[in-house]
């Protein structure tokens, strides 16, 4: 089964995106927008993962999340892979602890790896976002991104990473399999 690791931004804060991002639907056809319902911020994508290797994946995700503490996070600017000009996806970024959220994607994929289900990007950089929309050929979002450039929404705090299992046909397209709690953050004297 095909399987991801991700945070998932509560409804107020997945509301604000939403009407930031309203107006840019109706005139881009060409872009494929990702249902909100499915919103999340990948911390590790593990592709097709065996039976044997989803047993021991559980208790290591468990153990991976207690070892991290909530994370305080927002929604922040948009940008594009590969670039505006010439993109294949559009996303927002994060702000707030996205230190602590590197070493997490992290400790997750060392949890993955350790059960026999390596991340097969694992190559990559961990580069946090929210995927808004997909395009089939390169487009050009340079304009939605400029108008994105400044938007900050409200601040959450994470609590829990899931474990999905995404289908590329049917549904649901997403099914979560698993959810884990990190640690309580520390309460700062105000």
């Amino acid at each position: 089964m095909r399987l991801f690791v991700a945070l998932a931004p509560p409804p107020a804060v997945v509301s604000d995106l939403d009407t930031a991002c309203a107006r840019f639907r109706p005139a881009r056809g060409d872009l494929r927008w990702t249902s909100t319902e499915a919103w999340h911020i990948t911390l590790t994508f593990l592709g097709e993962v065996g039976e044997v290797s989803l047993d021991r994946l559980l208790p290591r995700l468990e153990r991976a999340a207690r070892r991290h503490k909530a994370l305080r996070l927002s929604l922040r600017g948009a940008g594009a892979f590969p670039s505006p000009r010439r993109a294949n996806v559009l996303w927002t970024g994060l702000a707030g602890d996205r230190k602590a959220l590197g070493e997490l994607a992290a400790t997750v994929g060392a949890a993955a790896r350790r059960a026999g289900a390596a991340p097969p990007d694992a190559g990559r950089g961990f580069r946090p976002h929210l995927t808004l929309a997909r395009c089939r050929a390169p487009a050009d979002v340079g304009p939605i991104v400029a108008d994105l450039e400044d938007y900050a929404g409200p601040s959450w705090l994470a609590e829990e990473i899931y474990l999905i299992r995404s289908r590329p046909t049917g549904l649901p397209r997403f099914e979560t399999l698993g959810t884990y709690k990190l640690s309580p953050a520390e309460v700062r004297p105000g």
